[in-house]
C-alpha cells in the first residue's frame, strides 16, 4: 500500500532549521533577511502542523525544547544539503551558459540564423537570451555580454563595433504590386507606412534625409521592429528596414527595396561586455565568434586557437 505523503510546510521548516542552528529568533531573522516576528510566526505554523512545542517562549527570549533540539539536529543538515546541491546546479549552469542581452529583432533576423555555427564549434556552451529593451548597465545584473545599438560607450563596459546601421524602405513584392510602382521617395506618401514603437522616429528621420513630407500619411504602429518587419513581409505596408539585420531576408526575396537607397543613421551595432569583472573563457569565445561573423579581428584569441579546454569540438569531416 502506498504511503500517504505529507504536505510539508517548507518555509516554516526552513525558518525553524535556521533558528535551531542559531538557537535564537534574532540571528535567524538576520540570516534570512526578515523580521523576528516573521520567524516566530513561521515556527508557530510548524508547531501547529506537528502539534508539538519546538521553542519555549519567554518574555524576551525563546529557548529550544528537548524535542526541538532533536528535530533541529535532524533537519538542519538536510537543508544544508539542499542548498549545496542547488548551488552546484547554479554553478554548472553558469559555467556553461553565456547570458546575452540582445534586441528581439537582432536575435531573430541576424543572430539565430548564424547561431548553429557557434553551437557546432562549442557544443557545451549555451547562449541564454535576455531580450529586454532598456538602457544597458551591467551593474547588478548577471549579463556576460550584450549586443547594443549606439555609439560604443556604455558605463563600465568595453565594446567592439559589429556593423554600422543603415536603413532603407522595405516591403513585400505583393504589396508593391498593389501599391503601384514606387521609384521616387515622395511616392511613399501614398502608401501604408508601418512604424515600430521603439523606433518611432525612423520614418521621420528617413523623410528628413530624403526631403520628403510624410506629415499626412496612413500609418500603422507596432510594439516592436520584429512585428513591424514581419508585417511588411506579409504585405501590410512599407517599413524602414535595418539593412544589416534584414540582409538574409532581402536576399531570399521576402522583402524588397523599391528605392534601393541606403541611409546611414549614425549609430552602429556593438558587442559590449563588462569591465568591472573578469571575462570568462566562454564569453570570450562568443565575442570572438561574433567578430568573426562580421569579418573583424578577434578580441581575445588568435585565429585558429584551440577550442575551449574541457569543451567538446566536432570532429573534422573526412574528405575524399
Amino acid at each position: 500500500m502506498e504511503t500517504r505523503r505529507l504536505n510539508l510546510p517548507l518555509n516554516p521548516l526552513r525558518a525553524f532549521a535556521v533558528a535551531s542552528r542559531h538557537k535564537t529568533f534574532t540571528a535567524a531573522a538576520r540570516e534570512l533577511g526578515v523580521s523576528q516576528v516573521a520567524i516566530s510566526r513561521q515556527i508557530a505554523i510548524l508547531e501547529n502542523f506537528l502539534n508539538v512545542n519546538l521553542f519555549e517562549r519567554g518574555t524576551r527570549s525563546a529557548k529550544l525544547t528537548e524535542i526541538g533540539r532533536a528535530f533541529g539536529g535532524e533537519i538542519v543538515g538536510l537543508f544544508d544539503d539542499i542548498e549545496e546541491a542547488t548551488q552546484r546546479i547554479i554553478n554548472q549552469e553558469t559555467q556553461s551558459t553565456v547570458n546575452l542581452r540582445v534586441y528581439p529583432t537582432f536575435a531573430h533576423y541576424w543572430l539565430m540564423p548564424r547561431l548553429a555555427d557557434f553551437t557546432a564549434r562549442y557544443p557545451d556552451i549555451r547562449v541564454r537570451f535576455d531580450t529586454r529593451v532598456e538602457p544597458l548597465d551591467f551593474r547588478g545584473t548577471h549579463l556576460d555580454v550584450a549586443i547594443q545599438l549606439g555609439n560604443g560607450t556604455w558605463r563600465e563596459a568595453k565594446s567592439r563595433k559589429l556593423f554600422d546601421e543603415e536603413v532603407d524602405v522595405v516591403c513585400s513584392t505583393a504589396y508593391l504590386e498593389r501599391a503601384g510602382p514606387v521609384s521616387r521617395p515622395e511616392e511613399v506618401t501614398g502608401c501604408e507606412l508601418l512604424h515600430a514603437r521603439y523606433r518611432r522616429r525612423a520614418w521621420d528621420n528617413w523623410a528628413e534625409a530624403r526631403g520628403v513630407d510624410i506629415s499626412h500619411h496612413n500609418r500603422t504602429e507596432f510594439d516592436t521592429s520584429l512585428l513591424t518587419f514581419s508585417a511588411a513581409e506579409q504585405g501590410f505596408g512599407m517599413a524602414i528596414g535595418q539593412l544589416g539585420l534584414l540582409e538574409d531576408t532581402i536576399r531570399a526575396g521576402r522583402l524588397v527595396r523599391p528605392l534601393n537607397h541606403a541611409v546611414p543613421t549614425g549609430s552602429s551595432f556593438y558587442v559590449a561586455w563588462p569591465t568591472a569583472i573578469s571575462v570568462n573563457v566562454k564569453t570570450k569565445r562568443f565575442i570572438d565568434w561574433l567578430l568573426e561573423q562580421v569579418g573583424e579581428a578577434p578580441e581575445f584569441f588568435k585565429a585558429g586557437d584551440a577550442a575551449m579546454p574541457g569543451l567538446r569540438t566536432p570532429r573534422a569531416k573526412r574528405t575524399a
